[in-house]
């Protein structure tokens, strides 16, 4: 590992939210030290929205899963964060997020405790919130509905049966955080995804002065594509749908590559998420052809990992590959 990460002394950014982020950033810590998360705060539902109603603070969940994914510490400890309480009053409360909601109270900010958590675990790179404003996200369906909240927004657009046309945020301007700011203009790759395509990914992008940012840095800006699709976020959606609604929400030429699942996934395991009706996104060539007129390489190939029938990407083969763009 040491010899890998001698070779690879380049400044990679990942940016996201949720369990596809902290996947990439699990693979991403063997190839390098040089690791710099910028993670979405927007999230309302769940332990992380309890704490953000109950105390003021920041949604810590997403920050956590990032954390736990850079942590170089115990087995058991990781599973001391992970841990979700059962019964009682806490039942559904994560102990890694009241672990940062004590620090966050500790050292009034939660920038420092994700600082100071991030000691305590001794991670590789770091992790950041991409603002430290109370941000809400805001759905326009279209249909005209508006939906306010992050985890309103896939239940009412399944329910209204009307896609997601923009998402904003409330109050509409956000400050980004310096450091993330300094991590993005340092980068020599900045990574959007894999993730949830509007309410883990697109809500970076609305941070003030996020787009202009990341298109003026010299890094290459690498999307990597889901391996399905969303119920009530990415119905239908092809690789096209998505890296369109990222456009939509930025400028044209912001994205160089686009990494794409094209290894079939077996139909018993297929038959799982097709029943909670997700679809898997499989390149088709009409899409590679588009992307690549706008100036899009697209790089298909086998990114899939099949554990505990769960369908993730192989995080391994992902970060070998984002590392061969450097």
């Amino acid at each position: 590992m040491g010899k890998s990460i001698n070779q690879n002394n380049k400044n990679i950014v990942a940016i996201g939210g949720g369990t596809g982020l902290s996947v990439l950033l699990r693979g991403l810590k063997e190839k390098t030290q040089n690791i710099t998360a910028i993670v979405t705060v927007a999230d309302d539902g769940g332990g992380s929205g309890r704490l953000r109603e109950d105390l003021g603070m920041l949604p810590p969940g997403d920050i956590r899963s990032c954390l736990i994914a850079l942590a170089n510490t115990e087995p058991t400890m990781e599973k001391l964060l992970q841990y979700r309480f059962k019964e009682g009053s806490l039942k559904g409360q994560n102990f890694g997020n009241l672990f940062l909601a004590a620090m966050n109270e500790i050292h009034g900010s939660f920038e420092k405790a994700v600082e100071e958590t991030s000691n305590v675990l001794k991670i590789t790179g770091k992790v950041l919130p991409v603002t430290l404003d109370n941000i809400r996200l805001i759905a326009e369906l279209e249909d005209g509905s508006i939906i306010e909240g992050e985890s309103k927004i896939p239940l009412l657009s399944i329910k209204k049966k009307s896609k997601i046309k923009r998402i904003r945020t409330n109050p509409e301007i956000s400050y980004p955080l310096k450091d993330a700011i300094d991590a993005i203009l340092s980068a020599d790759i900045i990574i959007l995804g894999p993730g949830s395509l509007y309410t883990s990914i697109i809500p970076n992008l609305l941070v003030k002065d996020m787009v202009d940012i990341i298109n003026n840095s010299k890094a290459k800006v690498v999307y990597v594509c889901n391996v399905m699709t969303q119920p009530g976020e990415t119905d239908d959606f092809g690789v096209k749908d998505h890296v369109e609604a990222i456009l939509n929400h930025s400028i044209n030429g912001f994205i160089d590559y686009c990494i794409v699942n094209n290894e079939e996934i077996p139909p018993n395991i297929l038959s799982k998420y097709i029943g909670d009706k997700a679809r898997p996104i499989y390149p088709k060539d009409a899409d590679i052809a588009y992307l690549e007129e706008i100036g899009i390489k697209v790089i298909a190939d086998d990114f899939i990992n099949i554990k505990d029938d769960l369908i993730r990407h192989n995080a391994k083969k992902l970060s070998e590959t984002i590392i061969g763009l450097i």
